[in-house]
């Protein structure tokens, strides 16, 4: 029996994703003057407006409209027609002082908050990501890409994207319905979009995926409004931390609730879930699992978390338990064994924010060099 899951993407240029972006540009941008920033930074935009809104410790000293302006127009925001652009928003700021409640748990290494972390990786794609959201964020990456390119064709920043893929017995056979919403010029039919996105994004992306499965879809929606000329700020509010799954695996594994945006690594809702994400994918690339969940849990000021679940949903090929114990015996799980470990306190978040923070082999995180620690076990 097929069985169908589905996915979303958002571009860089949808309202919650250029939030992300302009907080973790800022975050970059403490980082980069100084390693030991402590940064908790949100975004909201609306018609011309940005608000920013947070707590950031620091010693750097940060033009916060001069990186949020950037931000914008680096995406393209560049029209006033657009009903947001980066030269002429307003840009209000209201940033404070990290607690010193929180401050005093994390200078000792603790947690800079109690939650739970998810990682996840299976055997469907080489990164070793769920298929439909590597096939929905491969789509809204080239419907970026295409818009940058080929500005003549009319597609303005803001777009979505969304397949559904069957599965047979867990093993992905088909991609049945790919769903495309294309910001446009107005002089754009809706004949017009569909005919471009399906030449210049949906067919390219699909044929890198015919190794794999059956690319041929039943249905294909584009625009399916009708019209889609008024979009990102000016017609939906963005806010950062509102696209958690599109971020993450998809919704293909479960979720501890926590953004990952405006955040520095002290914060183990961002860095316990990149290692929790390194390690599930090393455990899998050295044959140990087709698929594997790790969760994490800690206390708000203590180092080392206080769980560690590791699911493989039946497709272990040793017993998960010594899988746990060799994590347990190799590797640091406190928040300054993890920034250490994965080198985060430098200046490298903006990226992220665009097309998901999992599934790119520049990120530290996405190495499988701990390969050799598992490989014994099988």
């Amino acid at each position: 029996m097929l069985q169908p899951f589905t996915s979303e993407s958002v571009t860089e240029g949808h309202p919650d994703k250029l939030a992300d972006q302009i907080s973790d540009a800022i975050l970059d941008e403490c980082l980069r003057q100084d390693a030991q920033s402590r940064v908790a930074v949100e975004t909201l935009l609306t018609r011309g407006l940005a608000v920013i809104a947070g707590e950031i410790t620091t010693h750097a000293y940060v033009e916060i409209p001069d990186v949020v302006r950037s931000t914008i127009n680096a995406v393209g925001y560049t029209k006033t027609e657009y009903g947001f652009e980066g030269d002429t928003c307003g840009v209000m700021v209201a940033i404070q002082e990290q607690s010193p409640n929180i401050g005093q748990g994390v200078d000792t290494g603790g947690a800079g908050d109690q939650g739970m972390m998810f990682g996840f990786a299976c055997n469907e794609t080489p990164e070793l990501m769920p298929l439909p959201i590597t096939v929905a964020h491969a789509l809204t990456r080239q419907l970026s890409e295409v818009r940058k390119a080929n500005p003549d064709l009319g597609f303005r920043p803001d777009g979505k994207s969304q397949v559904t893929v069957l599965y047979e017995n867990g093993v992905p056979k088909a991609i049945d319905t790919v769903v495309i919403s294309a910001q446009h010029d107005p002089e754009l039919t809706q004949a017009q979009v569909r005919e471009r996105v399906l030449e210049h994004v949906v067919k390219p992306v699909l044929e890198r995926f015919a190794d794999r499965v059956d690319i041929h879809a039943k249905h294909y929606y584009v625009n399916p409004t009708g019209v889609f000329v008024i979009g990102g700020p000016q017609a939906d509010t963005g806010v950062t931390g509102r696209k958690i799954i599109v971020d993450t695996y998809g919704g293909f594994c479960r979720h501890g609730g926590g953004a990952f945006s405006g955040k520095d690594p002290t914060k183990v809702d961002r860095s316990a879930a990149y290692m929790a994400r390194y390690l599930a994918k090393n455990i899998v690339a050295a044959g140990l699992a087709d698929k594997v969940e790790i969760q994490v849990s800690y206390a708000i000021g203590v180092a080392q978390p206080v769980s560690l679940l590791l699911e493989t949903f039946g497709t272990h090929k040793v017993d998960p338990a010594k899988i746990v114990k060799r994590i347990q015996g190799s590797f640091d799980r406190s928040p300054r064994g993890i920034i250490q470990f994965l080198d985060l306190q430098k200046p490298q978040y903006t990226p992220t924010a665009k097309n998901g923070h999992f599934g790119h082999p520049s990120f530290r995180w996405e190495q499988r060099d701990s390969v050799p620690v598992f490989a014994d076990l099988a």
